[in-house]
């Protein structure tokens, strides 16, 4: 190799290291950005009062309250709220999940009169603001139904195909899957259930995770449907009781905070069990020929 070769190849390699140095810099930077907001409610479930209308604010706090958490849990039912809660996401999850497996597999694999029908219905009904269905819904389950303070309105729509994205989601992945497989099990005898279940399951296990976590950050989060459908207190979820929680308190903030803490730390752990699914599976890579 070459004086002049060597230099610029010394040279490249310089500049790439200074890139990643500053792709590395920039992403740390926005990460700190996300995760101050997180940082700044725990900061203030560990003050009292008097600390958090300080001025300059301080980014600690000057002694460590973790006893707020001890007089959060005395008036906030936490575990009676996160009961309630896991009531309606572990039915919905497991049967969202699976329903939209179902859905995702025959409309990948099947063939059927009026499949790109429903499916052009399918992926429109993406499009629809879901206030628009809201108030015929609740009517269809309170008046029709005789749902009133009930947790099956929430419940009940995922045992229907789990949602028309988590529907979308698993039917790319399927796609993704090489129909090789299905033909060599056809012909060692193999029925549609048995190719699902033992070979297009397995292959899109990350997809199912990601369409688990979807549902359970969805019902965690969906204060509105709660709200309309759930009426008594002893039946609030995580949502609910923490504004419930909020009102009562109006300006302690310190429990405020620790109530908030606590409210998405379940969520943030469920996440972190399946992040390394959910990065996989969002990609949507699939298998390939």
């Amino acid at each position: 190799m070459s004086v002049a070769a060597y230099s610029r190849l010394k040279s490249k390699k310089r500049r790439n290291r200074a890139m990643n140095i500053l792709t590395f810099a920039a992403v740390l930077l926005f990460a700190l950005i996300a995760f101050f907001p997180i940082w700044w409610i725990f900061r203030t479930s560990l003050m009292t009062n008097a600390e958090i209308y300080q001025y300059p604010p301080s980014l600690l706090p000057q002694n460590w309250l973790f006893s707020n958490y001890e007089k959060t849990l005395e008036v906030f039912k936490f575990w009676k709220y996160l009961w309630n809660t896991m009531v309606i996401i572990t039915p919905s999850c497991l049967a969202g999940t699976f329903t939209a497996t179902l859905c995702g597999y025959a409309f990948a694999r099947l063939r059927f009169r009026g499949k790109s029908l429903l499916w052009a219905l399918c992926v429109g009904s993406m499009l629809l603001p879901a206030m628009v269905t809201l108030i015929p819904l609740y009517i269809g389950w309170t008046r029709g139904l005789g749902f009133n303070d009930s947790y099956w309105p929430l419940i009940l729509p995922y045992f229907c195909g789990g949602g028309a994205f988590n529907i979308f989601l698993i039917r790319q992945f399927i796609v993704s899957i090489p129909r090789e497989l299905d033909q060599a099990a056809t012909i060692d005898g193999a029925g549609y259930f048995r190719i699902l279940f033992s070979i297009i399951m397995p292959a899109i296990r990350p997809a199912m995770i990601v369409v688990a976590l979807f549902i359970f950050i969805g019902l965690w989060n969906d204060l509105l449907q709660q709200m309309i459908y759930i009426n008594s207190s002893d039946k609030y979820t995580i949502a609910l009781g923490l504004t419930n929680f909020r009102g009562q308190l109006k300006s302690d903030w310190p429990l405020t905070m620790a109530a908030t803490c606590l409210s998405f730390a379940p969520g943030v752990l469920f996440y972190l069990i399946g992040q390394r699914y959910f990065v996989e599976g969002i990609t949507l890579t699939g298998l390939k020929n």
